[in-house]
């Protein structure tokens, strides 16, 4: 599986994917994990889950980062925290953080692979896998024993305020254009979320899905307005027929202009497996 994601829109979506996020997931997942801690972060980026997550789990952690990207592996391994330091509160032991990298495609993984994993995590990539991939994770991690926190897989539901009679049918060509097929692969796009759930349940695992919505508005003027484009584009591309030109031009000057406020439906899954 390839895909280009630059670090100037990973860089900026990052405070919008941490306040999104289920802490509550990683509370539960937390009470399970007994360190030391093996953590494979697929698609990771420039590292922001790790960053985000690291601190959250007990230490010490050994994070193995995956991604096609070797520009983007140096920069997260980089940036990853190097001790997990946690309030006193938290009932967590700090550590030592280690990082290797790995290049190479994160749809392939086996149980083998994930052999003393003790968490499989991403964030925002659920949608790049097909159905078969996703029940190809969920058999590995079944069989290897090993839990699986994915964050921000988008759902498919976007509202504005203010909103406009044409939102719905846009929104409906941006989520055909997720499920487009790119070689032999069918993507699942929004459809991610409910296929990694039902893998996972069908090889008895616990799952527990939480709604974790970006809320876009002024105070994410640039955000909004970068997510907006590309929305956009998607739906035209997939849609040409829609003639969304008048549309897109007014959303666009109103996401520059702070007038407009976005909710983007994602959702993050725990699977755990006694």
């Amino acid at each position: 599986m390839t895909g280009e994601f630059s670090s100037t829109w990973l860089a900026l979506r990052e405070p919008a994917d941490a306040a999104a996020r289920a802490t509550a997931l990683v509370d539960t997942l937390r009470a399970d994990l007994r360190p030391p801690l093996v953590i494979r972060d697929l698609g990771c980026g420039t590292g922001s889950l790790g960053r985000w997550l690291a601190p959250r789990l007990p230490g010490p952690q050994h994070w193995i980062l995956h991604d096609h990207d070797p520009a983007l592996l140096a920069h997260a391994a980089a940036h990853l925290p190097r001790r997990a330091d946690h309030p006193a509160d938290s009932g967590a032991a700090a550590g030592e953080v280690t990082v290797e990298t790995r290049q190479g495609d994160v749809t392939a993984l086996t149980a083998a692979d994930l052999a003393g994993t003790s968490l499989v995590t991403c964030s925002a990539l659920l949608d790049l896998f097909t159905a078969e991939e996703i029940d190809a994770l969920a058999d590995a991690c079944a069989k290897a024993r090993c839990a699986a926190l994915f964050t921000l897989s988008v759902a498919g539901q976007v509202t504005f305020e203010p909103a406009d009679p044409r939102d719905g049918e846009v929104a409906a060509a941006f989520n055909d254009h997720q499920r487009r097929r790119v070689g032999e692969r069918r993507l699942l796009g929004p459809d991610a979320g409910d296929a990694a759930a039902a893998a996972f349940a069908a090889r008895g695992a616990t799952v527990t899905v939480a709604p974790t919505p970006w809320r876009l508005g002024s105070d994410n003027v640039e955000l909004i307005g970068e997510w907006l484009r590309g929305w956009l584009s998607a739906a035209a591309e997939e849609r040409p027929d829609l003639g969304i030109g008048d549309y897109a031009r007014d959303r666009i000057a109103a996401a520059d202009a702070g007038r407009l406020r976005a909710t983007v439906a994602h959702v993050d899954l725990l699977a755990r497996f006694d």
